[in-house]
């Protein structure tokens, strides 16, 4: 496995702990070879001292991976950098019988994809001439910055690499909740049944955060909610809860299915972009009982910055399933907790038997698909308060992955992507129609905003967002699903 951008702090906080965890599971084998590439003049003793140091817990199995690391130190753009990994990976294939195996990882700046994509063909890094290895290459988003751009870039990526031998990452596909969307969906009758416009009035997707843009500052300048969350995660589980059955679990029938749905999200003008969106930005407020600076005050930021902070969406998907069923995205910063669910609301029953007073407190039907930070899965449906009096009440039947599987540890989200993308299973990661659809989906919202009337909304950091968000789904006789901090 070959890690470019190696010195960086993704590599450090994500990628290295989970090579570790695989590494004490038992799945790398005594073959397994790590490669770092970066700019940082590093030898292969100092690469090796900054892995142990990222990752304190790692144990037997793992110290001898990292005892036999390599690193190369130099310029992206430079041949000799190349020619040197080029080098290492004939003596790992030599040494540790590695089989012209290889896993690129490139864990740079987005800007770099295409350049190293293609150096690593033009120096035969990719290429081996062993029957039945396999070369490839790990992609973190964001990829493009709008469809133009996406297309581009997967240009560039495929004059090097087959598509079959790309793998876009979304650490959120790796979550547990992510993946057992299919599995509630799929393996249980009573669900797929209801799952559709006949009993579901909404679905809500919300990504809220409590943090601001921490030290990324820079790089949020360039992104901003929009292409941080919504084009990617958001329309990642949009797709795996809203998609009709797939023929099988291969992934391309998986993947086909999302196509599919991503297709049917009706691309509005950029009149109705307006009209079906919020954009929002935090200024100061209190976050855990402590002051915080506005979006304007944060380090690299501009003082009249115009880039969304949250955004909220009203989207359409236009097929047989879904046809009429509002459909509300948010995704925030600095909100009042760290949350990221799916929430679908069923009908009401068409005619309730009891009276006002006696079910005041009941609610509609909810189902809930908790994300993070505590994943699980609950149900909300009514029933009667032990006593004398006949009194309805709405309660929670709830399903904690924590507590159910209380013995098992979950594989973080990285080390799950990890293994499938070493193993060759390509069900969790995005495929270039999907990525360019998305694209398509959300193109036009960057086009309205950059007109007249595509104007912010400020909200306190520490609140549910601009007051416009709750007029947006007011509209259509809702309201958001917002969660106590407290609770």
């Amino acid at each position: 496995m070959v890690i470019f951008g190696a010195s960086g702090d993704l590599t450090a906080r994500k990628i290295l702990p989970a090579l570790a965890h695989l590494a004490e599971r038992g799945v790398l084998d005594q073959g397994f070879s790590l490669i770092g590439v970066a700019r940082t003049p590093w030898s292969d003793s100092e690469f090796r001292q900054q892995v142990a140091r990222a990752t304190p817990d790692g144990g037997d199995r793992w110290r001898a991976i990292v005892a036999e690391a390599r690193y190369v130190s130099g310029d992206y753009g430079e041949d000799r950098t190349y020619r040197r990994l080029a080098e290492l990976l004939e003596e790992s294939d030599e040494s540790r019988s590695t089989a012209g195996n290889r896993l690129f990882y490139l864990a740079t700046i987005p800007g770099l994809f295409g350049r190293i994509a293609g150096a690593l063909s033009d120096h035969g890094c990719a290429r081996s001439d062993v029957e039945g290895s396999f070369s490839r290459i790990v992609i973190e988003k964001p990829f493009g910055r709008d469809l133009a751009s996406a297309q581009e870039l997967d240009r560039e990526i495929h004059r090097a690499f087959n598509e079959d031998q790309i793998y876009r990452i979304d650490h959120y596909m790796g979550k547990e909740t992510v993946q057992n969307v299919l599995a509630l969906r799929f393996a249980n009758a009573i669900f797929e049944p209801v799952w559709n416009r006949q009993y579901i009035e909404e679905v809500q997707v919300t990504v809220a955060e409590n943090i601001g843009v921490e030290h990324r500052g820079g790089f949020y300048e360039h992104a901003g909610a929009l292409r941080d969350m919504i084009q990617n995660h958001v329309m990642q589980v949009l797709a795996l809860t809203l998609m009709e059955s797939p023929t099988s679990t291969d992934a391309d029938r998986v993947r086909d299915e999302k196509v599919k749905l991503l297709q049917a999200i009706a691309i509005p003008t950029p009149d109705e972009a307006v009209d079906r969106s919020v954009r929002g930005q935090y200024g100061p407020g209190v976050i855990d009982s402590q002051p915080v600076v506005g979006y304007r005050e944060e380090e690299d930021v501009a003082p009249d910055s115009q880039t969304e902070t949250f955004l909220a969406l009203r989207l359409k998907v236009e097929n047989w399933r879904w046809a009429g069923v509002p459909i509300f995205v948010r995704t925030g910063k600095r909100l009042p907790v760290r949350m990221t669910e799916v929430a679908l609301t069923f009908k009401p029953v068409p005619f309730l038997l009891f009276n006002e007073r006696t079910s005041r407190d009941l609610r509609q039907n909810v189902l809930v698909l908790r994300i993070q930070p505590e994943e699980g899965i609950s149900l909300e449906f009514g029933a009667k308060v032990p006593g004398e009096k006949f009194h309805l009440r709405s309660v929670e039947m709830d399903f904690s992955y924590a507590k159910e599987f209380a013995g098992s540890r979950a594989a973080g989200g990285y080390e799950r992507l990890i293994h499938d993308a070493m193993v060759g299973d390509a069900t969790l990661f995005i495929r270039s129609d999907e990525v360019e659809q998305a694209w398509r989906i959300v193109d036009p919202y960057l086009t309205a905003w950059s007109e007249p009337g595509g104007a912010l909304s400020f909200y306190p950091a520490g609140s549910w967002g601009p007051h416009m968000a709750d007029l947006l789904i007011e509209r259509s006789g809702g309201e958001w699903r917002n969660h106590d901090p407290a609770t």
